[in-house]
């Protein structure tokens, strides 16, 4: 298992995926919705791919049949620079 951070904005590890989804054998909607993977500030755009693959790997079959509910994701309306999120002007 590797403690590689997947979803950096709730600083989820790979290995907590990895886990959550042997557990539970989870969909990948399951898992974000346990671990909070994707639901941080940037609405999952750079870990999105990541715990759809996650969730699908192995032979977890509950995946196929659990998967009618789309993995939704909801990005901000607008991205905001970081300097905003720091207090720096955006200039």
């Amino acid at each position: 298992m590797s403690t590689l951070i997947v979803c950096r904005c709730e600083e989820v590890s790979l290995e907590t995926l990895q886990k959550t989804a042997y557990q539970y054998h989870c969909s990948s909607r399951e898992l974000k919705l346990r671990t909070r993977a994707g639901m941080g500030v940037c609405g999952g755009r750079s870990c999105r791919m990541m715990i759809e693959q996650i969730a699908t790997a192995g032979d977890n079959e509950k995946n196929y049949e659990t998967e009618t509910i789309p993995l939704k994701y909801q990005p901000p309306i607008r991205p905001v620079p970081f300097g905003v999120w720091g207090g720096l002007s955006d200039e």
